[in-house]
């Protein structure tokens, strides 16, 4: 995937010290990433990088929406995400995947660093393990095949023959 400039931070001209960015992630840069769950958004990302001599240490605070899919009748709907990471960024002789998430390793005569992927993972994670609309709000359609009380009787009558075999 090719950088985005929009999330390119062009650190190499700075001197150390505080600088404030902000992001705002769209339709546009989700559609980039290939995620089942994921179908689009409008996040905004709040960036905080402090930059030292020989290293760069981003924070993120982000809020917003995505939109997902209902795990229950597979619609169409939105999701708050929200959260705050940051990313530990040091320099060496090449660049280097480490281990850890929370940090990353830079080729020394780099001078930018684009932060789409972090940001995008970021979202990922913040959303709920299970997307589901609420109570009342799915699809009729299809929740009329679900089962629909307690005692987990099946709502298609074409099961009921099924359920005598207990």
């Amino acid at each position: 995937m090719a950088a985005k400039s929009d999330t390119i931070v062009k650190f190499g001209s700075l001197e150390p010290g505080s600088y404030d960015y902000r992001f705002k992630l769209g339709d546009d840069f989700f559609a980039d990433y290939e995620n089942e769950k994921i179908h689009g958004g409008d996040v905004l990302f709040e960036v905080k990088m402090d930059k030292k001599s020989h290293s760069l240490m981003f924070h993120f605070d982000f809020n917003g929406t995505v939109e997902t899919e209902c795990d229950r009748c597979l619609g169409a709907m939105s999701v708050e995400v929200s959260g705050k990471e940051s990313l530990y960024v040091e320099f060496g002789d090449e660049a280097v995947d480490t281990q850890r998430e929370d940090m990353t390793i830079l080729r020394k005569d780099e001078t930018k660093i684009d932060l789409a992927q972090w940001m995008y993972e970021y979202v990922a994670v913040a959303m709920p393990m299970q997307c589901l609309h609420a109570e009342g709000q799915c699809d009729p359609e299809v929740t009329k095949y679900l089962v629909n009380d307690e005692a987990g009787k099946p709502a298609d009558t074409r099961w009921a023959a099924l359920e005598a075999l207990r």
